[in-house]
């Protein structure tokens, strides 16, 4: 990787979220002698993003820090085709009153990250919707369309991989590439974008709109992808056992959120701190290098910081308080997830299986019974052997509440109403 001089990509470069560039030394004076704007698109498939597209978000937050303005893009328009890169059939296709819900749900995870107004660095929030949902057809073959070879798009691994497994690939999909390299011809016209950044699995995508912009008489336009992220055991950044990692928090708490970043594989400490958080990188390096049981203190500080930028610090901190007093302690934290019962229910009594699969620590009275076979489930941090045992309000604690307990590190209250 080369030595940057500007603020922006020398603290990319460090921290790892460049995969490669168009141009380095091009894109480097770019930064140095000017304040530049570059975006990044996201496409509205979720009411949340996950913590997959967290990178993006932390690429937007380092240009705005270092003194640049960023574009967050909403694939308003883009949303109603859907990206086929890399996929191995068409998405299923979304109602414009499903995409608008999705993108007042994503939007409101990035005033954490971002400051929005009208200043020289402050964010924008773009939606090409406003200038796709227009076009006239004829009109846009004639001015955009004519500018891209068939044979160079069939080329692009996101549209060979679905031809060479002879998986259908629309036309509709195959506008796509089209469409997203119109947006980046537009954002330069509208608001003087210079860079479109993404994952490496963008990087087709994003030299087409380069290309396109180069014979539609733009600047001169460049792109910045990250890498696309694994962890160490291979799993996909964003997903859990549970599911996707969301971003919103009505779709998964701070304790939650919190947990998973606990959770990190010892390999990935360093990796995550650099990525997802601002700490300096000195103070990452010696974290990096605790060892033993140390490299849990440097887990938990992850979580904190990572957990305080997207619901805040003190949301962080209680969370880190709740683990705390949850795994160290043994002491019952009201601050665990709580799933309501009727108090009637309760009275009447119910079965454990059923019980731990009503408050989500199971799929099935069969994945509870396993766990219950396999010495797993704990009620108020009592073991569970029989998989026929009944809770019932006998088992209400002082606080109130039943602690339903799945292994050492997934604990929910049950609270009667």
């Amino acid at each position: 990787m080369p030595k940057f001089k500007s603020d922006f990509l020398r603290t990319l470069s460090e921290r790892g979220f460049i995969q490669q560039t168009s141009d380095d030394t091009g894109l480097d004076e770019l930064f140095s002698r000017e304040t530049v704007t570059a975006y990044i698109g996201f496409d509205p498939t979720a009411p949340s993003l996950h913590v997959g597209g967290l990178m993006q978000i932390m690429m937007l937050h380092w240009m705005q820090k270092t003194g640049h303005r960023p574009i967050a893009l909403m694939g308003g328009g883009t949303g109603m085709v859907g990206d086929p890169s890399f996929k191995d059939e068409a998405r299923k296709l979304m109602t414009p009153e499903t995409i608008g819900d999705n993108i007042a749900g994503i939007k409101q995870v990035f005033a954490n990250y971002l400051t929005f107004g009208e200043g020289n660095t402050d964010a924008l929030m773009a939606n090409n919707a406003d200038w796709l949902l227009g076009i006239n057809y004829i009109e846009f073959l004639r001015d955009v369309g004519r500018h891209f070879s068939v044979n160079r798009m069939l080329s692009f691994d996101s549209v060979r991989t679905r031809l060479d497994r002879e998986q259908s690939l629309s036309f509709l999909e195959f506008n796509y590439m089209i469409l997203q390299a119109y947006d980046f011809v537009e954002l330069s016209k509208r608001y003087g974008c210079r860079l479109q950044m993404g994952g490496s699995d963008q990087w087709g995508n994003i030299v087409n709109g380069i290309d396109l912009g180069h014979r539609m008489g733009t600047p001169q336009l460049y792109a910045l992808t990250s890498p696309l992220l694994t962890t160490s055991s291979g799993a996909k950044m964003g997903k859990s056992v549970d599911g996707a990692v969301w971003l919103n928090p009505e779709l998964l708490g701070a304790y939650d959120f919190w947990q998973f970043w606990r959770n990190t594989e010892d390999a990935d400490v360093g990796r995550f701190l650099k990525l997802y958080t601002t700490l300096p990188m000195d103070e990452i390096a010696r974290l990096e290098a605790l060892g033993g049981v140390e490299i849990n203190e440097a887990k938990k500080t992850l979580a904190t910081e990572v957990t305080a930028m997207l619901h805040g610090r003190e949301a962080a901190e209680a969370a880190a308080e709740t683990a705390r007093k949850t795994f160290e302690e043994g002491a019952l934290a009201e601050s665990l997830p709580t799933v309501t019962m009727p108090r009637g229910k309760l009275e009447a009594g119910v079965g454990v299986l059923s019980l731990f699969v009503t408050a989500g620590l199971a799929a099935s009275n069969g994945e509870a019974r396993r766990h219950v076979k396999g010495g797993a489930v704990r009620i108020n941090d009592e073991p569970v052997s029989d998989d026929r045992m009944v809770v019932s309000v006998d088992h209400l604690t002082s606080e109130g509440v039943v602690k339903l307990s799945l292994g050492k590190k997934k604990h929910m209250l049950v609270r009667p109403q």
